[in-house]
C-alpha cells in the first residue's frame, strides 16, 4: 500500500472517529442553523402600556337613556278578501250562514321600539314599524299609554316621526355618532320580542356599512349587540348613555339574532328628522340617472385601462340629467370637487343638494372627457334608488 493511501486512510479514520466522539457528546453541533425570532415579552409585573380602565357596570349609562326608550304599538285594519262564491244565489244555499257571516276585516297589532328625543314630544322610531298603521300607541318606562300622530317618515332611510302630547318626558342625548371606533361599547335598549325592556351589550363592529339591501340610503353602525324583533325603533347607546343610533335590522338566517345587527347613526337621524318636522318629509336632489359600479369588465368595455368613475345604466328622459346631456353608457367620473367611485356615493352626493342648486358633472363618453352642468330638482317618491 502507497504512502499516499495510507495517508488518506490514516486521516478518514481520524475523521469517523471524530464525528462520532461529537455525534455522542455534542449531537446539537450538527442541528442545522434555527431562525431567530425576536418576541417582545412584558417583564413580570409590569404592563406594556397604560392599562384601560373601563367601568364595572354600565348601569348608570342605561339609567340616563332607559326612560327615553319606549314601546311603539301599532294597529291596522286589514280588509280580508270575500269569495266570490259567498256572493253567488246558487252557492250561498249551500255553503250556509256560517260562511256568509265571516268578518270581513281584522284587526292587526304589531310592537316595536321608539326613542323620545325631545321635550317637546318627538318621538324617532323607524318606518317600517309605523308603516301602513291606523293607530299609534307610545307605551313609556313608567307605565304611561299615550296616543301618537306620525309626522312624517321617510322609507329611503327607515326614519319615522311620531309626536305624543305630554308635558313630562324623559328624553335622550345625542351622542357623536362620526367618532365611533370599531371595538367601542354599545349598549341596545328596546323590547325585543314584546317581553319588556331589555338591554343587551356589545362592541361597535363596523360603522359606514352600506350596500345592504336594507334602504336606499345606507350608513350603518354595525355591532354584536343583541337586536331582535321589537327592537327595531330602540335605542343604541354608548358608555356615557348617550344616543349613537337607531337598531333597524338584523342579518339572519333564522330571523332571531346571530350577532350582526345594524343601526343607523345619529347623525344620519338627526339630519332626516330635522327635515321631517320641519317640512313633514326628507326634501332630497334628484338628477336623474341611475349609476352603476364601474368592474373591470366593464372598463375594458368603454375603453379604460383600470376602473374609475361609476357607469350611467338608465335614465329618465326629460330629467335634469338628460336635459344636461348625459346619455347611458357615459362614465361620470366626479360630481363637482368629488371624483366618483361608487353608485352609492354618486347618490349621496346628489340627494344632499336642495332643489335648484346647479352641479358641474364630470364624465367620459367614447374615450373624450366632457364636463356638462345640471339643476337639481327634488327627488320624486318613485324615483326609488336613482340619482
Amino acid at each position: 500500500m502507497s504512502q499516499t493511501t495510507q495517508f488518506f486512510l490514516r486521516y478518514a479514520v481520524i475523521g469517523l472517529i471524530a464525528a462520532g466522539l461529537v455525534m455522542w457528546f455534542a449531537p446539537e453541533l450538527l442541528e442545522p442553523p434555527r431562525p431567530v425570532v425576536n418576541i417582545v415579552q412584558v417583564p413580570e409585573g409590569t404592563t406594556a402600556a397604560a392599562p384601560v380602565v373601563g367601568p364595572f357596570s354600565y348601569a348608570d349609562a342605561v339609567e340616563r337613556a332607559q326612560p327615553a326608550v319606549v314601546n311603539v304599538h301599532t294597529a291596522k285594519v286589514i280588509e280580508r278578501e270575500r269569495h266570490p262564491l259567498l256572493d253567488d244565489p246558487f252557492f250561498s244555499q249551500f255553503l250556509g250562514r256560517r260562511f256568509q257571516n265571516v268578518p270581513r276585516r281584522r284587526l292587526e297589532t304589531s310592537l316595536g321600539s321608539g326613542v323620545v328625543i325631545s321635550r317637546q314630544g318627538y318621538v324617532v322610531t323607524n318606518h317600517h314599524v309605523i308603516d301602513g298603521a291606523d293607530a299609534i300607541r307610545v307605551g313609556l318606562a313608567d307605565g304611561r299609554i299615550l296616543p301618537a300622530r306620525l309626522i312624517g317618515s321617510d322609507p329611503d332611510t327607515d326614519i319615522a316621526v311620531l309626536r305624543v302630547e305630554d308635558k313630562e318626558l324623559p328624553t335622550v342625548v345625542f351622542g357623536d355618532s362620526d367618532g365611533l371606533r370599531v371595538g367601542d361599547v354599545a349598549l341596545a335598549i328596546g323590547n325585543p320580542f314584546g317581553v319588556g325592556q331589555t338591554v343587551t351589550m356589545g362592541i361597535i363592529s363596523a360603522t359606514g356599512r352600506s350596500e345592504l339591501g336594507i334602504s336606499n340610503f345606507e350608513d350603518f353602525i354595525q355591532t354584536d349587540a343583541a337586536i331582535n324583533p321589537g327592537n327595531s325603533g330602540g335605542a343604541l347607546i354608548n358608555a356615557r348613555g348617550e344616543l349613537i343610533g337607531v337598531n333597524t335590522a338584523i342579518f339572519s338566517k333564522s330571523g332571531g339574532y346571530q350577532g350582526i345587527g345594524f343601526a343607523i347613526p345619529s347623525r344620519l337621524m338627526r339630519e332626516v328628522l330635522e327635515q321631517i318636522i320641519t317640512h313633514g318629509r326628507v326634501i332630497r336632489g334628484w338628477l336623474g340617472v341611475e349609476t352603476q359600479d364601474m368592474t373591470p369588465e366593464l372598463a375594458e368595455s368603454v375603453g379604460l385601462r383600470e376602473p374609475r368613475g361609476v357607469i350611467v345604466a338608465s335614465i329618465y328622459r326629460n330629467s335634469p340629467a338628460w336635459n344636461a346631456g348625459i346619455r347611458p353608457g357615459d362614465v361620470l367620473t366626479g360630481i363637482d370637487d368629488d371624483e366618483l367611485s361608487r353608485s352609492t356615493q354618486a347618490l349621496r352626493l346628489i340627494s344632499v343638494h336642495s332643489p335648484g342648486k346647479r352641479l358641474m358633472i364630470r364624465g367620459l363618453r367614447n374615450g373624450q372627457s366632457f364636463e356638462t352642468e345640471a339643476e337639481v330638482i327634488e327627488r320624486p317618491a318613485s324615483a326609488e334608488d336613482s340619482q
